[in-house]
């Protein structure tokens, strides 16, 4: 056998393996967990779980990546109505459960279209939603894109969408109380977004303008 097509076959194999190191190594790689809480645009926020989907997607910290949950040892599919928002964390929050909180970062539902998991973006509060999850004080932070372009519906605070989208702030509530089995949740009701921002800056790391 020739040694030129050996030679070829192996240069080919070196530029393959280099570029795939390159390629291996140019993946960007976050610590969602650490970005700013707040931006000029308003809040941050880190999708976990797009709309329209029944998978429990979390974000794994040590690998710096999204999967789905387990319970009991599988995928955790919720067995009821998909994600009525895109579902995640604030960045930069700690709920210390020294001081009543349950150890993670503070949850948020952002109502607008569909995007994918580990996307970054801006956002308005305008509700907090108070319930008694397992016995546990959990507030769902109620929030839309802080670009009005990128709204769904036009509610630019708890006013509006109280009165003008008063179905879906009941959708989103009953939503809560049966997505994990009926009994699992309790609702304690609603909170302005004034409330949420206080909220966010009880739990925030960095406080605001540090």
């Amino acid at each position: 056998m020739s040694k030129q097509p050996v030679f070829g076959l192996f240069l080919l194999w070196a530029m393959l393996f280099i570029g795939g190191c390159r390629e291996e190594a140019a993946k960007p790689s976050k610590d969602y967990e650490y970005l700013p809480t707040y931006v000029e645009q308003g809040i941050n926020v880190v999708v976990e779980i797009p709309a329209g989907t029944n998978h429990k997607i979390e974000y794994d910290k040590e690998n710096k990546e999204f999967v789905v949950d387990q319970r009991n040892g599988k995928d955790r599919i919720i067995d009821f109505l998909p994600y009525p928002g895109n579902y995640g964390f604030i960045p930069s929050t700690y709920m210390d459960p020294a001081v009543g909180g349950d150890g993670d970062a503070l949850d948020v539902l952002i109502v607008g279209e569909s995007v994918p998991s580990g996307t970054v973006m801006a956002v308005k509060p305008i509700a907090a939603l108070m319930l008694i999850d397992e016995g546990e004080e959990d507030t769902k932070i109620i929030a839309v894109p802080a670009d009005p372009a990128k709204r769904v519906m036009k509610a630019d605070d708890f006013q509006e969408f109280s009165i003008t989208y008063d179905g879906a702030k009941h959708i989103i509530e009953n939503w809560f109380l049966y997505y994990d089995g009926l009994g699992t949740a309790e609702s304690k009701g609603w909170k302005d977004g004034d409330y949420a921002m206080k909220e966010i800056e009880k739990w925030a790391v960095g406080k605001k303008g540090e």
